[in-house]
C-alpha cells in the first residue's frame, strides 16, 4: 500500500522574474500574494512533508507570505534556472517516495488536480502529469526512481526533457485546473478575471 505521508509536496518559486515589474511572487491577486496560491494548494495536498523552494528575493518573501506549515529551503543557484531550484527541492525531499511538483507562479492549478494525479499513481509509471487540451503541464508526480536523474539536471527548462524519455503518464486537467501562468504584470489582470469564473467541477 501507498502511504501518502510518504509523498512530499514542493513549490517552485525561486526565480526573479525579470519580465515582471516587481517582486512577482508578491504581486497582489485577489487581496493576496500570488505565491499564496499555490502554498495553499501544496498545504491541501496529503503529504507528509511540503517544501517551498526560494531563491531572489527570498527575504522579502519570507517578511510578506506566512509560510503555515510550508517549509522554506533556499537555492542557492537559482539563476541557473528552474533545474536548479528542482534539484534544490528534491534535495529536500530525498528520503520520501515521491514528489508533487507546483509553480508558484500558476495560482489556478488546484489541489483537485493534484488528487486527480494521485488516483492515477499505481506504480507503474515514473511519473504522472497533467495535460491542459493535450499539452502536457503542472502539477507533476515525480517517483524516486526519477530523483537521481533529477539531481543531474541543468538549464533552465526543469525536467521537461526527462519525463518525455520517462514512463510518464498523462492526465486530463482541463476541467478541474487552469495552467495559466503570471509572466507579466498584465497578466494578473486575466488571472483575476480567471479567479471569478465558475468553479470546476471534478469529474475524477
Amino acid at each position: 500500500m501507498r502511504r501518502k505521508n510518504r509523498i512530499g509536496c514542493l513549490v517552485l518559486a525561486a526565480g526573479a522574474g525579470e519580465r515582471f515589474d516587481g517582486i512577482k511572487q508578491l504581486a497582489d491577486l485577489g487581496g493576496k500574494p500570488l505565491l499564496e496560491y499555490a502554498l495553499a494548494t501544496a498545504r491541501a495536498v496529503e503529504a507528509g512533508r511540503r517544501i517551498v523552494v526560494l531563491g531572489a528575493n527570498a527575504d522579502a518573501i519570507l517578511d510578506r507570505v506566512d509560510l503555515l506549515g510550508v517549509e522554506a529551503v533556499r537555492s542557492g543557484h537559482w539563476r541557473d534556472g528552474q533545474s536548479a531550484s528542482l534539484r534544490t527541492g528534491i534535495r529536500a525531499l530525498s528520503d520520501l517516495e515521491a514528489a508533487v511538483i507546483l509553480l508558484g507562479d500558476q495560482p489556478l492549478v488546484t489541489t483537485a488536480a493534484v488528487d486527480r494525479l494521485l488516483h492515477h499513481r499505481t506504480g507503474r509509471d515514473q511519473a504522472i502529469r497533467a495535460s491542459y487540451g493535450g499539452r502536457p503541464g503542472h502539477p507533476v508526480i515525480v517517483e524516486r526512481s526519477l530523483f537521481s536523474s533529477i539531481d543531474r539536471l541543468t538549464g533552465d527548462q526543469g525536467a521537461r526533457d526527462l519525463l518525455e524519455r520517462a514512463r510518464t503518464l498523462e492526465v486530463p486537467c482541463d476541467d478541474i485546473a487552469d495552467p495559466f501562468d503570471i509572466d507579466v504584470e498584465s497578466d494578473l489582470i486575466e488571472a483575476r478575471a480567471r479567479l471569478k469564473a465558475p468553479q470546476r467541477v471534478d469529474r475524477t
